[in-house]
Parts: C-alpha cells; structure tokens; sequence
C-alpha cells in the first residue's frame, strides 16, 4: 500500500495566491513597521518573495514549486509598470500545469525592448502576436499552445511531457476518455509550429514529446511512467483502463499492461495525504476504500495490479529495479533511456 508523506503539499489557484501575497503597504496599512517586517522575516514569520512581497511562511513550507511560483509572478505583475507578457515556466504556472522536477528562479517575460534581466525577472526579446496571447487573472500570458511548444524546446524530456499531457487533457479529455479528434487537430496545430522552425534547436525533441502526448495521464508521475515503460519494451501501454464496478459504475486503472497481463498504478501520496483529494474522508477510510477498489479489479479481472511511487520512477534504472522486483520480465535496453523515445 501507499507511504504516506509526513508533510502535506497544497496547491493555489490564482485567486488564493492573491490573497497570500501582502504586499509593504497592506502591512504598513494593519499596523506593521519595517522593523517589525524585517523581524517577521528573521525569525521565519514571513517569507520574502521580493522586495515589498511577503507570504506567511507556514503556509510557503506547504506549497507545491508551482504555487510559488506563481506568487513570484503575481508579486512581479503588481510591480510592472507596464503590463508583461509572462512566458515558459511562469506560463506555465499560470495555466495551472504541472512543473515536475524542474527548478524555478526568476520570473519569466517577453519584452518588445533589449531590456537586461534581473536577479528576479528574466527578460525574454520577442514579439508575441496577439492570437498567441491571453489574459488570466488580469495577466497577459502566452497561450496554452504557444506556452507548450516554448518550453517543450527547452525543458527536460519528463518535464516537457508532463506539461504536454497536462495540455492535452485540457484540450481533448471528457472524463477519463480522450476524444480522437479533438487530440488529433491539437498535436496537428502543434507539429505545425514544430514545422515552421524545423532544425531550430529542441524541434526535433519537441515534435517527439507532442506525438507521445496523451491526455489521459492525470499527474506528471503518470506521464512520466509511461515514458519509462515505453523506454523499458512495453509496445502498448492503455491509459485510464475501465474496469466494471459493483455499483454499476466503472473504475479507472491508470494501465493496462496487456503485455504482461497485468494492471499498473502510479500511487501519488497527495490522494492520501491531502484533504482535498480524501473528499473529507480519514487517511484510514481513503487507504481502505483504495484497497476494496483494488480487490474488485484483481477479483473480476484476474489480473494482478503493479503499484509504484515518486521515489521508483526518478531514474529509468530505479523504475526496472521496481518492476523486476515484481517479476516482470524486461526486454528494453537501459542504455537506450532517452534515445528510445526521442
């Protein structure tokens, strides 16, 4: 059964980060001086998120990467003197898709000006067509496309994926099923993005990671599963696999592994640790529940149901180690790792 995490992670939207973020003169206005501020800070009252930001730092310890830095770009749009064009990574955080093992620094913006960067904001020349543009939360972004087919040049293969799959499923997926058409115009628009800068660098990668999407993958570990699995031999990987319920409904498995007649979940610890996800349930009730589901899958199935975490799928060699342990055979080359899938 799952580990749970000691710590459980939160993450914001838009409208919470704005009400976290205090700005000097909220603080100043409720009572605060500077000096109490700079105290609040030393004795880890409050976190800094740049000069005149700051957020309890209770609830900062809590947060996913993304919701702070999303706090990072809020706290930067309220000091812009003209509205940015926020890009890549703080893109990304502001559509709400995922950011998997991928450090966060400064802030990301288009400029139209050759305007250096800072220690907190870097400055990206370009000029975005207004069709490429969006507004959320009052912020000028990079739309959901353009905002993929940016960092999936740039970022790492699990992290590129995960944001693509995460995309998709905005794009494609009702309920559990993804509708082929809407899937196939997404990653036709894209490839042609692809297109119009083919030899550019990270094309080549970035034409690779929108062909494998699928939007059926939920969390980034599932995303990032299935590209270990294809890596390792497995040439039919089904995604969010209905199984028939006891109440007439249906259960979801995260894979079909027909191959080796076998089922496989990606066990995030949120689904237990967080109180959002439990839907008011206890961790006991939640990790009991879990268990009957399981039970009726391998019951009218016959097939056995391979479970692994976070920790088995940092590197390609641990996710083997894991599915060896269990006994399944494995065909794929480990020195192939990324080259098989890029």
């Amino acid at each position: 059964m799952p580990e749970p995490q000691p710590v459980s992670r939160r993450a914001i939207t838009i409208d919470v980060a704005e009400r976290l973020l205090r700005s000097r003169a909220r603080l100043v206005a409720d009572g605060a001086t500077d000096r109490m501020l700079s105290a609040r800070v030393a004795d880890g009252r409050l976190t800094r998120i740049r000069r005149g930001h700051y957020v309890p730092t209770d609830t900062w310890e809590r947060l996913w990467p993304e919701g702070r830095h999303l706090l990072r770009v809020l706290a930067a749009a309220r000091d812009a003197e003209a509205p940015p064009v926020f890009c890549g990574l703080s893109a990304v955080v502001l559509h709400g898709l995922p950011l998997y093992r991928v450090p966060v620094g400064r802030v990301h913006v288009l400029t139209r000006d050759h305007v250096g960067s800072s220690r907190v904001v870097q400055r990206h020349p370009a000029v975005v067509d207004d069709a490429d543009a969006v507004e959320i939360g009052a912020m000028r972004v990079t739309g959901l496309a353009r905002t993929v087919f940016d960092v999936s040049r740039v970022l790492h293969a699990e992290a590129a994926q995960s944001i693509a799959d995460a995309a998709l499923r905005r794009v494609a997926v009702r309920g559990q099923r993804q509708e082929d058409s809407l899937a196939d115009a997404w990653r036709e628009g894209m490839l042609a993005r692809f297109d119009s800068v083919r030899g550019a660098p990270g094309s080549r990668r970035g034409r690779a990671i929108v062909r494998f999407a699928d939007g059926r993958a939920q969390l980034p570990g599932e995303s990032v599963s299935r590209m270990h699995l294809m890596r390792l031999g497995f040439e039919r990987v089904e995604l969010q696999v209905a199984v028939p319920a006891s109440d007439g409904g249906e259960h979801f498995v995260d894979f079909g592994l027909d191959e080796i007649g076998a089922f496989g979940e990606f066990d995030g610890a949120g689904k237990y640790v967080d109180p959002e996800l439990r839907g008011g349930r206890t961790v006991e009730q939640a990790v009991l529940d879990e268990k009957e589901r399981e039970d009726w899958i391998r019951g009218v199935t016959g097939r056995r149901m391979l479970r692994w975490g976070s920790s088995h799928i940092r590197t390609l060699a641990d996710f083997a180690a894991r599915l060896r342990a269990f006994g399944v055979p494995l065909t794929g080359d480990l020195k192939l790792d990324r080259r098989r899938l890029l």
